[in-house]
């Protein structure tokens, strides 16, 4: 046994080496450099940063180097890393509608009150690869112009001038925020629980579900109310000081989605929201996130649950990619024991049914017996 340990500490001691190895690569190129990765990297890195819930650009860069460009490792070594912080306190509610806006969108207002902006965006491009990336080539500078001051109203606020969408709807009195990290999952979910599941959720996970929901496995038509990603204030209350105080500012992508609502015994026709906020910019991510929000809510609404995408316990236990990566990679572990022990069952079984066989009887009904 102390043979077979040394053994294999030496043999992954070696399979460490090889990694540091293979992830520097070719040493006759210069070393890729987190502030590289942070710049030229970026959705990458704003992946990584809201799925392991901890803004921090550096070292979200530092987590996609170290992975080799594995997203879902590169989170797991972020959000491992997050645990060893402590925590301070509990920030106020993000106030969105005074984003500093890069990029807002809306696909049921043409003209909307502060404009279309664009932004950085991959929609308008033709998808073919860009053969003037083979080399540093030179970059115009983007145009620019002013940017928006005070509050930009949302979409919402349009149609709810005229009472046809739901309202953002206040939290109870006695209710007090729930916090994934600290508390174990247990079902039902509030509402707010079930939003910061689905917002360090996987993409992809999320996006496949959201995708379901068009294809008639949930009871949603939506249209994207508004997408705007910008920079927003975070803020922390002191009770030393009687006010809050302002930590600083952040990234972040939001998504609001507009479904119809027949209308109930409770409440007349209108429009529902779904919701999505995630750090970065990551609008398909937060697009999927709000789809599947909707659909989660088919009960308060009365809806019958027929779809994947409208199960919570479903969609929240096997969204978290750290967790769904644990339990498909310890197959790896070694189950020599147990694979044994199915290997001595497989062929006890195979004995009775050959013995069967030759005996002249139906196999399947001795082994039924």
């Amino acid at each position: 046994m102390y043979v077979a340990v040394k053994g294999g500490e030496a043999a992954i001691a070696n399979a460490h080496r090889l990694l540091a190895d293979r992830r520097r690569g070719d040493r006759s190129l210069p070393a890729l450099g987190i502030d590289q990765i942070v710049a030229q990297l970026a959705l990458a890195v704003d992946r990584v940063m809201a799925e392991a819930s901890l803004y921090d650009r550096t070292l979200a860069a530092l987590a996609v180097r170290q992975a080799r460009g594995d997203m879902i490792e590169a989170i797991f070594l972020l959000r491992a890393y997050r645990t060893t912080l402590p925590r301070f306190g509990y920030s106020r509610p993000l106030d969105t509608s005074a984003m500093k806006i890069e990029r807002r969108i809306s696909a049921t207002y043409k003209d909307l009150p502060g404009g279309q902006l664009l932004g950085p965006t991959f929609d308008y491009t033709h998808r073919l690869l860009d053969p003037d990336l083979l080399t540093d080539t030179p970059v115009d500078e983007p145009m620019q112009r002013p940017a928006e001051e005070g509050r930009v109203m949302r979409v919402s606020e349009i149609l709810s001038q005229e009472g046809l969408i739901e309202g953002d709807g206040e939290m109870p009195i006695d209710h007090e925020t729930g916090d994934l990290t600290r508390e174990p999952m247990e079902f039902p979910m509030t509402r707010d629980l079930r939003l910061q599941a689905l917002a360090r959720g996987d993409e992809g996970f999320l996006l496949a579900l959201g995708y379901s929901t068009q294809r008639g496995y949930g009871r949603t038509h939506p249209f994207t109310g508004e997408i705007r990603i910008g920079e927003v204030e975070v803020e922390l209350d002191v009770p030393e000081l009687g006010f809050a105080v302002s930590l600083g500012s952040i990234q972040v992508t939001e998504c609001q989605m507009v479904n119809q609502f027949k209308g109930s015994a409770k409440a007349p026709p209108q429009f529902t929201r779904g919701y999505g906020l995630v750090f970065g910019q990551s609008e398909r991510k937060a697009m999927a996130m709000s789809l599947v929000d909707r659909a989660l809510r088919a009960e308060e609404f009365g809806e019958d649950v027929v779809a994947p995408a409208q199960d919570e316990e479903f969609v929240i236990s096997h969204s978290d990619n750290v967790q769904a990566t644990g339990f498909v990679e310890h197959l790896k572990l070694p189950h020599y024991v147990d694979f044994q022990a199915e290997l001595d069952l497989v062929r006890r079984m195979r004995r009775d049914f050959e013995a069967a066989r030759d005996g002249g009887k139906d196999p399947m009904t001795e082994a039924a017996e």
